[in-house]
């Protein structure tokens, strides 16, 4: 990211929508491993990340764009829920329990929320590394 990460607390990080998408710009991604991009790098088309590729990073994610099956994902936990506000809220609560960081998107029309590794958030410069 060209600025500095949104820092909110060591479990949640706030980025508006064009944070998130400058975010997603500053990634690539190369033998199944996201990193940052350094200036003067060279990348090919094939290593940009969207917020597909980053799904396949993520613990667990409620997006508009991207299917995060809320449903399977509390099931894996061995959780129930009437609603599905209900079953995100249990699966957040498993996975910041579990030392990872909620990434949340506002300024768009659905909730837009990922759950990421500690270790990941802090290689991809969401988190200030010991936060």
């Amino acid at each position: 990211m060209t600025s500095s990460p949104p820092f909110e607390d060591a479990a949640v990080v706030t980025l508006d929508a064009g944070q998130w998408q400058d975010f997603l710009d500053s990634l690539y991604e190369r033998d199944d491993t996201l990193a940052v991009r350094e200036p003067g790098g060279t990348y090919t088309r094939a290593e940009a990340v969207d917020a597909y590729t980053l799904s396949a990073h993520a613990e667990a994610l409620q997006s508009a764009d991207v299917d995060g099956d809320v449903w399977g994902t509390l099931e894996d936990i061995d959780e129930t829920a009437e609603t599905e506000e209900d079953a995100w809220a249990k699966i957040t609560a498993f996975y910041l329990d579990r030392d990872c960081v909620l990434v949340r998107v506002t300024g768009l029309d659905e909730p837009e929320e990922w759950i990421l590794a500690r270790t990941l958030a802090t290689r991809v410069g969401l988190l200030r590394p010991g936060a």
